[in-house]
């Protein structure tokens, strides 16, 4: 069911992001037209949309016929001022640079009629990056999406007024969505601030020498019941887009010398072709996978393994519950719904104890995968979240 306020929605930029929120919302019977400011972005809507239909329709979110009916709801518009024209909202989703964003920014603003919502889709910038470019600052939001998951950030900036949350939030039920409302805005949202986190130390883990590629994910697919563990998800995200990512300045300093690793490393594979599934090859070869063939698992993988990735995501976790940017509740929500596992980082740390959860930060300390000042403020956080539960 649509929402009174929004009939056509908007999607600027023809990617896999743009193509696959517009056929949910085309699925969910609202009204959508695609712009790209490239043609061959346009040219390629079809094919997209002719793979992500057939994903929606295998796990069941619409049926063929739906489809079929969605498709009709679409049309492809070069031009900005005609494909805005009957707008009530739009979802934009360009190349992850703040200048390109911001010009799109500014010309959405002056073309779009005055009661439009404009949202981001970014995953790499914040609300206050961009919010400034335009004047209805009541009515631009990031409205952040994730790929094969219907869990939708929402994160308004200083002038967001709170009937644009409202509308979003309830843009995000119509279509069948989760919608996470972020009390600020944060790097990464939620779950990829999570995710980010677990990444980072199975790259760690294999660079420093604790570990092999299969023995980490075995350790992540055996202790969380997972189908497939983080090198498994890096094959699967393309390993061109995971290298993007870490051959971007961060402030963070430890973030930066671990990256001076890892981006030789990706860089080995990217080069040559071995870009994920969408290749065939990464850290593992398609379409039979070693990480989904029987007795993978079978093997007893390093407990280190174990231990550093569940350390990694209960601490991002702690932090971002520390900060308020989302409650624990919805930080473990947004994980379940985004990874399709069962339980959240932060009910992990209530089975297994802060007591169990300190102590092997502690040895993941003494063999260096985790520094001691890194430990010491983990601590301070853990601290102060369980002091504001009580």
């Amino acid at each position: 069911m649509t929402i009174d306020e929004i009939q056509t929605v908007c999607f600027v930029g023809a990617g896999t992001m743009g193509c696959a929120n517009s056929l949910v919302a085309a699925a969910s019977g609202y009204d959508v037209v695609i712009t790209d400011a490239r043609a061959e972005g346009l040219d390629a809507v079809a094919a997209r949309h002719a793979e992500i239909g057939a994903f929606l329709v295998q796990v069941g979110y619409c049926t063929e016929g739906g489809l079929a009916d969605a498709l009709e709801r679409v049309a492809l518009e070069p031009g900005l001022v005609a494909a805005t024209a009957d707008a009530d909202l739009v979802s934009e989703s360009v190349f992850e640079n703040i200048d390109i964003k911001r010009e799109v920014f500014r010309e959405l603003d002056r073309v779009a009629p005055a009661h439009t919502i404009l949202t981001t889709n970014t995953s790499t910038l914040l609300v206050s990056d961009l919010e400034d470019s335009v004047a209805r600052g009541d009515r631009f939001a990031a409205l952040h999406s994730h790929l094969g998951a219907l869990l939708f950030d929402i994160v308004g900036g200083p002038r967001t007024s709170p009937e644009t949350i409202d509308t979003l939030e309830r843009y995000v039920l119509s279509v069948g969505g989760v919608p996470l409302v972020l009390n600020k805005e944060h790097p990464g949202y939620v779950f990829n601030a999570l995710n980010g986190a677990l990444l980072s130390m199975a790259l760690r883990l294999v660079l420093d020498d604790h570990a092999t590629v299969g023995e980490v994910d075995r350790a992540w697919m055996s202790d969380r019941n997972a189908p497939m563990g983080p090198f498994g998800m890096m094959d699967l995200f393309g390993l061109d887009l995971v290298l993007d990512t870490w051959r971007r300045p961060r402030d963070d300093g430890d973030r930066q010398a671990l990256a001076r690793k890892v981006v030789p490393f990706l860089e080995a594979r990217v080069e040559n072709g071995r870009l994920g599934l969408k290749s065939g090859s990464g850290f593992y070869d398609y379409p039979e996978p070693a990480f989904q063939q029987p007795g993978f698992c079978d093997h007893v993988a390093p407990s280190v393994a174990t231990d550093a990735l569940v350390v990694a995501l209960i601490s991002s976790a702690v932090s971002l519950a520390a900060a308020e940017v989302a409650s624990a509740s919805d930080i473990d929500m947004a994980w379940r719904t985004a990874t399709g596992l069962d339980v959240g980082p932060l009910e992990i740390l209530s089975t297994r104890g802060a007591p169990t959860h300190l102590e092997h930060m502690d040895e993941l300390v003494s063999v260096g995968l985790v520094r001691a000042d890194t430990a010491r403020e983990a601590r301070a956080l853990l601290a102060q979240v369980a002091e504001r539960q009580q």
